[in-house]
C-alpha cells in the first residue's frame, strides 16, 4: 500500500506551530565522532534543524543514516569516552551541548522525554511498571512515594491502559507489546515534557495497534502542547501524523520541509528513491523498485555528495561537498535541485 496524500489532511498535523514563533529546539551543525582505537570516524555531520512549540516533525531514512544517533546526541546519552560532539543545540534558550551530566539529568525526562525503540529492553524486567514510572516522577518533583504512585496511575490511564491501578503492580514481561509501548509513552509523558522524542514507537506492532499508538501520541501532544520528534521508517505514518519531515542519509540531513510538499514533489533524489520503494498496487510479477547499493559506513564516506554512488542523477558537480540550500519553504542538500523534477508519492 502506498502513501496517498491529501494536502488539507497532511497540513493539519502540528498546525498549531507557526514559523513566527521562536523554535523550541534549534540544532546547528551537530556532528558526532567516535574513536575506534586507530582513528576518528564521523557518522553524524553538520546536522541542523528546528522544532517549533507543539510541532510534530518526522525523521526518515534507512537504518544507519543517523536518526537515533541524533536523538541520543540531543539527550547527551553518548559514551563518555572515545566520543566527541560538536555544534549547538539550543532548547528553550539553553545550549544543551554546554551542560554537564548533572545539568542534563534535570532536562532528561522533565523537559525532554524519550520513547526508546524497543520497550522490552528499555523497561527493567525486575521492577514493576509503577516503580519505574514513580522513579521518574520523584527524580524531578519533591513528592511523596504515594503521590508519585498516583501520578503513575493517572499517566497509565491517560495512555488508555485499562485498570491502571492493577497495571502499576505488574511486571513488563506480563504485558503485551502494545501495552508495554503504552507504558513507555506514559513514562515519557508523566513529567509533562515540552519535547517528546519517539524513536520507532510502533516497531513490531500490528497495523491496528500502530494506528492507536500514533493517535494517542498526536492527541496527547495536542492536548498538552508537547512537540514531537518522530523517528521512523514508515513514510505512511509521517504523511498522516507530521507537519514537517527531515530526510537523513549517511549522517546528514538531505531534505527538510513541509510533509505535503516533500512527499508530493521531493527535492532530493534520495527522498524520491524512498518514495519509489514503497509497495504499490502493480501488475503481477512486477518488481518492487529499490535504491541500488547501501548506506556507506562511517569508514567509507564518499568525498562529495554522500548519495552520489547510488544516485541515477549524478553529474560532475556532485563530486564536491553539498550544502543544505534553501528551496522555498524547504532545504535540500543537492546542487541539482533546481534542475530536477523528481517523482513523488501517489497524489
Amino acid at each position: 500500500m502506498g502513501v496517498v496524500l491529501d494536502r488539507a489532511e497532511v497540513s493539519g498535523a502540528g498546525a498549531a506551530a507557526t514559523s513566527s514563533a521562536a523554535p523550541l529546539l534549534s540544532v546547528r551543525d551537530l556532528s558526532v565522532s567516535f574513536n575506534d582505537g586507530d582513528r576518528w570516524i564521523q557518522p553524524l555531520q553538520n546536522v541542523s534543524f528546528d522544532i517549533n512549540p507543539g510541532e510534530v516533525v518526522g525523521i526518515v531514512g534507512e537504518s544507519g543514516c543517523g536518526k537515533s544517533l541524533t536523538a541520543l546526541s540531543i539527550l547527551g546519552l553518548l559514551p563518555l569516552r572515545g566520543c566527541k560532539r560538536t555544534g549547538q543545540m539550543m532548547f528553550e534558550g539553553q545550549d544543551l551541548a554546554a551542560l554537564d551530566e548533572s545539568g542534563m539529568r534535570k532536562v532528561r525526562g522533565r523537559r525532554i522525554g524519550m520513547i526508546f525503540q524497543e520497550p522490552m529492553s528499555a523497561l527493567d524486567p525486575v521492577f514493576t511498571v509503577g516503580d519505574q514510572i514513580t522513579e521518574t516522577v520523584r527524580a524531578h518533583f519533591p513528592v511523596s512515594r504515594q503521590e508519585a504512585r498516583e501520578r503513575a496511575v493517572e499517566a497509565l490511564a491517560a495512555v488508555g491502559i485499562p485498570s491502571p491501578r492493577n497495571c502499576v503492580s505488574m511486571y513488563p514481561m506480563s504485558l503485551s507489546g502494545g501495552m508495554r509501548q503504552r507504558v513507555m509513552i506514559a513514562m515519557a509523558l508523566v513529567c509533562e515534557p515540552r519535547l517528546l522524542i519517539a524513536d520507532e514507537p510502533t516497531t513490531a506492532l500490528d497495523v491496528t495497534i500502530q494506528a492507536q499508538i500514533m493517535d494517542l501520541l498526536i492527541e496527547l501532544g495536542t492536548r498538552t502542547g508537547t512537540a514531537i520528534l518522530f523517528i521512523t521508517h514508515n513514510l505512511g505514518l509521517v504523511a498522516e501524523s507530521c507537519a514537517r519531515m527531515l530526510t537523513m542519509y549517511a549522517g546528514q540531513v538531505v531534505e527538510d520541509g513541509p510533509v505535503a510538499d516533500i512527499l508530493l514533489q521531493p527535492g532530493h533524489p534520495y527522498t524520491a528513491g524512498l518514495l519509489g520503494s514503497l509497495p504499490q498496487v502493480r501488475h503481477r510479477k512486477s518488481k518492487l523498485p529499490s535504491i541500488a547499493g547501501r548506506v556507506p559506513s562511517a569508514y567509507e564516506m564518499p568525498p562529495g555528495c554522500r548519495f552520489a554512488p547510488r544516485c541515477s542523477y549524478v553529474q560532475p558537480p556532485c563530486e564536491t561537498l553539498q550544502a543544505l540550500l534553501a528551496r522555498g519553504a524547504r532545504h535540500v542538500r543537492c546542487c541539482r535541485q533546481d534542475e530536477l523534477t523528481l517523482p513523488g508519492a501517489e497524489a
